[in-house]
């Protein structure tokens, strides 16, 4: 994030102040942005930061509500493997083109400048993906253990805030 930033306040300076844009900044803000995206997600869903109605499971008994949330759960694991597979797809058109603006500068080591393949920033979709599965299945194995043994007590998170509205 912290490095996002000095790229971006790095652009304004040039564009603004300097009259001069760089033509990088951008495009690796995003490339910063997606790789981000992809690492918080899985966090943001174990904690439950995604948006939710937790309103009607909350209202049905206690064994109904964890039955209901294993099924989806499984529902949502089947999308998320389906969109892994969908994102190792895009991954290998990636390789065929090139960054218009980030280049690698070899020629510091006596190369020549490379741009960098589109692949490692298409990457960080199923890598999210692939996180956000191994959460998902944490969640089920979890629901499964309050089925199965509805009077198990299972590890609490203490410093978990409460991340709904």
């Amino acid at each position: 994030m912290l490095l996002m930033v000095i790229v971006i306040l790095l652009q304004v300076f040039f564009r603004y102040v300097l009259n001069n844009a760089l033509p990088w900044p951008d495009e690796l803000a995003r490339f910063l942005m997606l790789w981000m995206t992809g690492f918080i997600a899985p966090s943001a869903y174990r904690w439950g930061g995604f948006v939710s109605i937790e309103m009607l499971p909350q209202m049905l008994p206690k064994m109904i509500e964890n039955i209901l949330m294993l099924l989806l759960l499984s529902l949502s694991l089947g999308i998320l493997v389906i969109g892994f597979k969908l994102g190792l797809q895009h991954v290998k058109v990636g390789w065929i083109f090139e960054s218009s603006s980030i280049k690698i500068p070899f020629q510091l080591i006596g190369g020549k400048q490379e741009a960098i393949k589109l692949a490692w920033m298409y990457m960080s979709l199923p890598v999210g993906i692939f996180l956000l599965i191994l959460v998902n299945i944490e969640l089920i194995l979890r629901k499964l253990l309050l089925i199965f043994h509805n009077n198990i007590k299972l590890p609490e998170d203490f410093d978990q805030e409460n991340l709904g509205a």
